[in-house]
């Protein structure tokens, strides 16, 4: 399988989908959903909502479920979710940065006031998509467990709060960070939308509970085993391959996983992390080759 390829045909999957859901650029505050369509559509992997597709498939195949529209709007609420919290990392108080993906940033091209707005619209329409599900009839249990763990995963006691831990460790020295710490930034901050991604896609496709819980373990080994590459690439890639400049972590003092266990262990970490999460998912009653492969290439990803 040609992963990158199936990822592309995937991701444009996820992009005609969110195209149901923008907001029309009109009324009054028609600059709000301007500022929101132009961040939803700045691009990206879109890999969130492709493995809750794809959980979603696994499952529902086996058990004969059809919750196709459901998921649909999930998929594009977890995008918004994941779209917003780029849009406030880029703003002037976080990261302030003035491009992403070769694109302007929404503060850059909206203003900073602007910017924040977008980003609280995005996680408020986040919320008011992903409850379109709920518009049948006869609304479904798994509805309500797929919202509520989006809600947690996203909220203070997932992703934000990975980000608040995150800020406030920035200026401590390698000797005040311990890889605890360093984990639990990362386990709410990276893996918390790929736990919650796995999870809702498994519910809405009639997964067991054990099943729920082994793809929130998968998410959370990928989550931090991303982030750990992501450091270890900061030290051994090369701009043209990386796409940013490298040694960026190190001049800025950020203390990361190579700091604290140096570059052989953290990637002996890496091929052990990925090694239990392919593992876990062999343990599945339902297979899929194509969100093994998307796993490893998430992991050993060269960029």
């Amino acid at each position: 399988m040609d992963i990158r390829a199936e990822l592309s045909v995937r991701a444009e999957e996820v992009n005609q989908i969110l195209t149901e859901y923008l907001p029309k650029e009109e009324k009054l505050q028609k600059t709000i959903f301007e500022a929101m369509n132009y961040s939803l559509l700045a691009g990206g992997k879109r890999i969130r909502p492709v493995l809750m597709g794809e959980a979603y498939r696994m499952f529902s195949s086996e058990n004969h479920i059809d919750n196709g529209n459901a998921v649909k709007a999930f998929m594009a609420a977890m995008e918004m979710i994941h779209t917003y919290s780029l849009v406030h990392d880029d703003l002037p108080a976080m990261d302030n940065d003035e491009y992403r993906r070769g694109k302007k940033t929404t503060h850059a091209v909206y203003g900073e006031t602007m910017g924040i707005l977008a980003g609280d619209a995005l996680l408020n329409y986040a919320f008011e998509t992903a409850a379109e599900a709920f518009d049948e009839e006869a609304v479904a249990p798994s509805y309500l467990k797929a919202y509520q763990v989006l809600a947690k995963k996203a909220g203070a006691y997932g992703m934000i709060g990975g980000q608040v831990v995150d800020i406030e460790t920035e200026g401590m020295t390698a000797d005040e960070v311990t890889i605890d710490r360093l984990e639990y930034i990362h386990l709410l901050k990276t893996a918390a939308l790929l736990e919650s991604s796995l999870m809702i896609g498994t519910i809405l496709g009639g997964g067991t509970k054990e099943d729920v819980e082994t793809m929130e373990q998968i998410g959370r080994k990928v989550g931090v085993a991303f982030q750990i590459q992501d450091d270890v690439l900061d030290v051994t890639s090369s701009m043209e391959v990386l796409g940013k400049p490298i040694g960026s972590d190190e001049k800025n003092n950020k203390v990361t996983y190579v700091t604290l266990m140096g570059l052989e262990k953290a990637q002996e970490e890496v091929v052990k992390l990925s090694n239990e999460a392919i593992a876990l998912l062999d343990k599945l009653p339902v297979q899929s080759e194509f969100l093994k492969e998307t796993i490893l290439y998430l992991i050993h990803r060269e960029k």
